[in-house]
Order: C-alpha cells, then structure tokens, then sequence
C-alpha cells in the first residue's frame, strides 16, 4: 500500500492506496482548529495579524503529524506501507536552525515531535500563502533583477507578496539575527517530508517554483534571484529534486512508534497544487481542470516553461514531468453568490430560469464579473460592469455573468498555447448541470466532473504509487475517474457566438482597465 499526506491549510489529511485492489483502503484527517485548539488558530492560522501578516506555528504541524499517525495506526496495518509522499499548502515557509538536522535521526519515540524540535526553529512562526504584508520586498526583488518580466521569465511568476522568497527577504531584513542563525528554509512540504524521513530533505520542483527562486528552464535554484533576496540564501536550501524519487526511508521514530516498515520509503513532497494536478488525473497536456470555489482556479499541464506576459499565472512542476500553469481569478463563488443574494434568487435560478430559459441569448450580453478587487487581471472594479444588447432581466444577468466568468477563463489561459481538449470539473458550483454546461459551450470542450473530496492528499498517494514503480497515468485512470453520468458535450452550435463573446469581452476589458 502506499500513503499520500496533504498538509493544508486547516487540516492534515492522509490517504492510503491499494494499486493491486485499484481502492482508497484508508484515511483520516486532522483538523487544527478543532482537534488542536490550544494553538489558538481555528482556521490554521493565527488570527489577527498586522499589516498583512498571515503566519501559523509549525509545532501544530507537528502535533498533527503525532495525532495522524495514531489515528491511521488504528485504521490501517502501516507496515503494509511502501512508500510515503506528500504536498503542503504552497509558500509557507519553516525556519530552522543548527542541530535540527541532527535532531531528525535522534528523535526520541516517548516523546512528541513538537516538544523535541521547537528549540531548534529559528523562527517561531511561518508565513503562509495569504500573507500579502510582502509588497516592499516584491518591488526590491524585481528592482534588483531588472524587472517584473525577468523575474517572472526566469521564475515562472512575477514577484508574488505570498511567494516564499519575499517572505525570506522580510525576514532577513526584519530580523537579520534570527536569518543568520538559521541554517536551513524549508517550505511547509519539505519540513514534514524531512521529519518523516529523519534526516533533511529537498525542496520538489513543483513547489520550488512556487518561491520566485526557482529557475524554471535548469531546474535549479536561479543565482540572481538568490542574490537578489537575501544574503548567503543558497546555502539555506538543498538542491530541488522530483518528488518521483524516493530519498532513504523513514525514521526510526516511526516505524518504533507507529510501526511503519523499517523499509518504508519517503518521497520528497511536493506542493498541494502540483499533487492536486495528479489528483485530477490531468498530469498529460490537453487536460484542463477548473475548480469552481470562493476563488476560481484553472490549472493544466504544459511541456515547455512558458510564461504569461501579463504575469497573471503561475507556472510550477508538474510531478509526473514538465510544467503545470495556474491562474487563480478572486471573483469566483464570491461574484455568484453576490448576484444570486442581490437577485433574491436561489441555486435553482442559475439552472432553469436562468440558463436553459435563455440560450437565445447566449454571448450577446456582456459582463465583467468583478464585485471589487480582482488578481487576473489585477485591478479593483468597483462594481460589475455590463454591455446588454436584450433587456437585462434577472435571468439574463445570471447567464451574463456566468459568462463572463468563463469567458474571462479562457481569454486568460491563451498564453499557455495548449489545446483544452477536455475539462475536468470540480468544486461546489460544478454539480449544477447548467453551471457545467456553459463551461463545455465556452471553451467549446466536453467536460467531466470529479467529486474528489482531497485531490491532493490523493494525488500525493498517487505519486507515492508511482515512485514504488507503478504507472503514473495507469494510476490516474483507476483512481481519478469521473462518474460515469458526468460527461456533457459542449453545444457546437454556439462556437460562433462565444468567439465573437470573446472577443468583444477582450475589448470591454481593456476600455475598463485603460479608461
């Protein structure tokens, strides 16, 4: 069997595999507000925080690791388990210093994690991927580097206020003593791989690159950016490495403790987005995934690094090989339901009335689906604004700014230069038909919808699977397949109208942002 953790940001969670039975046997997960709350942070962070800060104690994590590990010893034979991998919420970053690599092969099993290395961090929090109190040092760093587009070509990212080496720049200024007496950075993934393994372990490629330190095209750390961040930072990170190859075997304080095999290997652990791209069987250019949450993402694999010129996506490894691009668009759940509660209308609305009632007028009516601050593209909207060619009844709106959701999808994803072939769907609006539906007619691709409860915890079982020498793709066909009712075609009859509906969407977006 084989284990994949996924360390976000409420919980730890753990699935276990069985490739032979093609089944999940197992999992469990650890929620930090609930099932630790003596660390004040019932969201998984630490509330309260100035300036944009946004940090969590990495002893929680640790903690968790303890009460996981007891949970899954009680559901599962662990020393079944072959081999270990995992992902992290990406940019968090964990600060430790002299004999904590020493500590990890003498940890003591009577013991708890936390208590035995909390003396060794050298910074006692970790900021995590929604601070934003980094803006200073986004400018400094693209300053020193010649500018946003350098970074962003060599990075995969223009200078991020949550990426780690931003947060590494605060730091190193803020507290130039706490920076020197740290010997090692790890981000969130590889600080528990390197526990789990007892000794320290590298940073991935895929969440390397979510740190603006990464060069993508030699897959290692880049010596300007470096240099450009904070003094002697090189020496602070091992080699990137794939989270494919296993790097010696856990520690003696698991398999004592919880009676892991003494054989069972340990992977370097990637990121929760690159684990969640194996999650959703998508690893293979052609396969695009949306997710439809409080934000809206769109990812997909990509075999060259390029890079958006507008610096709205990202691009990180993809864990089976080559890249991946994300783009995160803020007004996603948070736009639909601002419209369904000024409406007064319900979930039905968005299904019946509204879009099978009105594909007569499918691309004639025009939205931007911003209410307020958008990141992709980065501007602040006041208000949604609209171009209707019918009368703009409520019915009509819901399809408008449905549309314009998905139309601002696409126009934004364009830069990857890869065909959507098919879409994989998930998140709460995806079970609605009609919601579905119009992505297929948008993109004009048929989509399947996927109702994975922890596609990155999975994706991580799944890379382990892959990394005891089974087939990666072989792996995602079994354990990511769409229901079997899932599949809609998108409506050919509508390619027209929504290509003449991207185009002039193209056209509103730039007279708003350009005045």
């Amino acid at each position: 069997m084989f284990l994949g953790l996924d360390s976000s940001t409420q919980s730890l969670s753990a699935v276990v595999i069985d490739p032979a039975e093609g089944k999940i046997t197992a999992s469990s997960s650890v929620n930090f507000g609930k099932d630790l709350p003596d660390y004040g942070a019932p969201s998984g962070f630490i509330p309260g925080g100035k300036k944009g800060e946004v940090h969590a104690d990495p002893r929680m994590w640790l903690d968790a690791l303890d009460l996981l590990f007891t949970r899954l010893s009680g559901e599962v034979d662990l020393s079944r388990i072959q081999v270990i991998a995992g992902s992290g919420q990406q940019h968090g970053s964990v600060y430790v210093g002299e004999g904590f690599d020493e500590m990890l092969g003498n940890l003591d099993p009577s013991r708890g994690l936390s208590e035995q290395l909390e003396i060794h961090l050298s910074r006692k929090t970790s900021p995590i991927w929604m601070d934003t109190s980094t803006g200073e040092e986004c400018a400094e760093i693209t300053a020193a580097t010649g500018g946003a587009a350098e970074v962003c070509a060599r990075s995969g990212s223009i200078a991020i206020e949550r990426f780690s080496g931003p947060q590494i720049r605060k730091f190193s200024k803020t507290d130039p003593a706490g920076y020197a007496a740290t010997k090692s950075i790890h981000l969130v993934s590889s600080f528990i791989a390197s526990v789990l393994a007892g000794k320290p372990l590298p940073i991935d490629f895929g969440d390397g690159a979510g740190m603006n330190l990464l060069n993508l095209a030699e897959l290692g750390w880049d010596s300007g950016l470096l240099a450009a961040t904070a003094p002697a930072l090189g020496e602070k990170l091992l080699p990137p490495a794939s989270c494919l190859a296993p790097q010696g075997t856990v520690s003696a304080y698991f398999f004592t403790k919880y009676g892991i095999s003494r054989s069972c290997r340990v992977c370097p652990f990637t990121g929760d987005n690159p684990a969640s791209l194996v999650g959703m069987g998508a690893t293979s250019p052609g396969q695009a995934v949306i997710s439809l949450g409080t934000s809206d993402t769109f990812f997909a694999a990509m075999t060259e690094p390029k890079t958006d010129p507008k610096g709205y996506g990202h691009v990180f490894g993809n864990p089976a090989g080559g890249f991946m691009s994300l783009i995160c668009f803020r007004n996603g759940s948070l736009a639909r339901e601002a419209l369904r509660d000024e409406l007064g209308a319900d979930w039905s609305a968005f299904e019946k009335e509204a879009l099978a009632a009105t594909v007569d007028s499918a691309g004639k009516n025009l939205t931007l689906p911003f209410y307020g601050a958008e990141i992709t593209p980065r501007h602040d909207f006041e208000t949604p604004v609209t171009r209707f060619s019918d009368e703009p009844t409520p019915a009509r709106r819901i399809r408008s700014l449905l549309e314009g959701q998905f139309l601002n999808m696409k126009l934004h994803s364009e830069w990857m230069g890869v065909a959507t072939e098919r879409i994989r769907l998930t998140g709460g609006a995806s079970k609605h038909d009609g919601i579905a539906q119009l992505v297929a007619d948008v993109f004009q691709a048929p989509v399947e919808r996927l109702d994975v409860a922890n596609s990155a915890a999975l994706g991580a079982a799944l890379i382990a699977a892959a990394a005891g020498g089974h087939d990666l793709v072989g792996l995602e066909t079994v354990f990511c397949k769409p229901a079997a009712d899932s599949l809609l075609l998108p409506d050919t009859t509508l390619a027209g109208k929504y290509s003449t509906a991207l185009t002039d969407f193209r056209k509103l977006l730039e007279q708003t942002i350009n005045g």
